[in-house]
């Protein structure tokens, strides 16, 4: 069934009502070397929100601040639509130890500087942007009811921790009557699925939207990468591209690009780009909210927009699984087995369970 941007969802355990795709605003501003100047960012914003789109993604240090304080324009004249998501935690100052983290004093600070530049008076979604395993979770959960209670921030979230922190903590929120986590930011997408084993799970289970990040694998997925880019990887220069960025994390793999061949097929069979359906494929679990696009490009925006169109037949969700699929490690591959679901359920007979 088709789905367009106004076709609202709820966020985790909340009543906000958000986009099945959210706007990425990380290419909003050129510091990085490649991204939107504020003409073509403008461009992506109004594109978005005139299709009924409402859900933005930024952080306090996307495009050295250029992102937050662009957003803070764009947004004049209707912040109120707007499901407004920005993070903290990455450090805003070099040298400065406490102006990173998940600390109090980081998360205080980090919120004042992100309601300057985006010109508002309130966040409507913060994550705890990157896990530290040093600051107490009790610190942290504190700290952003704190703002909640002020009015500062509406809704709380978290991206980048483990599984059973997040789990932990979301415990804890309820348990204290603090503000609870509502979403979860995770890498996901067919090359990275190893959220399916824990991440995805816990968040259906304690009540957390999941927002997938790099849906596209950094690039990988639309199909602008070949075999020959295997080759030549060792002989990419660290020039700040996206495309050296993607090979110096290690998405160019034989794995990968096969995972790609069936992607093109299926695009092909559909009558669809390999982004649109690498975007489309997220949006089968059950457990995703809204997938971030990071489009550069109205052309590209564009083309991210009718992965919301695509319909897969049975068997091609099959190929995709089949292609992409990850063991799922201990203890879960144990308790899939047969033997150990009839030994729960105690039918099983003495031969089967030598």
């Amino acid at each position: 069934m088709a789905l367009t941007l106004d076709t609202y969802r709820l966020l985790g355990r909340s009543g906000l009502r958000v986009s099945p795709l959210a706007l990425g605003a990380a290419t909003f501003g050129t510091e990085w070397g490649w991204g939107a100047e504020q003409d073509e960012a403008r461009k992506l914003f109004d594109l978005y929100v005139e299709r009924g789109g409402n859900f933005i993604d930024t952080a306090s240090t996307y495009t050295n601040g250029s992102s937050e304080r662009l957003l803070g324009e764009f947004t004049r004249d209707n912040r109120e639509s707007l499901v407004l998501a920005t993070k903290y935690t990455t450090l805003r100052r070099p040298g400065d130890p406490n102006s990173g983290g998940p600390h109090r004093k980081s998360l205080f600070a980090s919120v004042e500087a992100s309601l300057r530049q985006l010109n508002t008076d309130y966040i409507d979604l913060l994550y705890l942007h990157l896990w530290d395993f040093t600051t107490p979770v009790e610190e942290i959960l504190r700290g952003m009811d704190d703002l909640v209670r002020q009015g500062k921030v509406l809704y709380v979230a978290i991206s980048n921790a483990p599984a059973w922190q997040v789990s932990r903590m979301q415990a804890i929120a309820d348990l204290r009557g603090w503000s609870p986590l509502v979403a979860l930011q995770i890498e996901y997408n067919l090359i990275e699925r190893t959220g399916e084993r824990d991440l995805i799970p816990m968040a259906r289970e304690m009540g957390l939207g999941v927002i997938p990040w790099s849906p596209l694998a950094g690039g990988v997925l639309t199909g602008k990468y070949s075999r020959d880019e295997l080759t030549a990887k060792n002989a990419v220069s660290d020039d700040g591209t996206r495309k050296s960025l993607t090979i110096a994390n290690g998405a160019l793999t034989e794995r990968n690009l096969a995972i790609v061949d069936v992607v093109k097929e299926v695009a092909t069979e559909l009558g669809r780009t390999p982004a649109q359906v690498g975007l489309a494929w997220t949006l089968q679990n059950p457990g995703v909210t809204a997938p971030i696009i990071g489009a550069r490009t109205p052309a590209q925006l564009e083309d991210n927009l009718g992965a919301l169109e695509v319909d897969f037949t049975a068997s091609q969700l099959a190929r995709l699984d089949e292609a992409s699929t990850i063991g799922l490690g201990f203890p879960h591959d144990i308790l899939a087995r047969d033997s150990t679901r009839a030994l729960t359920r105690g039918d099983m007979t003495v031969e089967a369970r030598r």
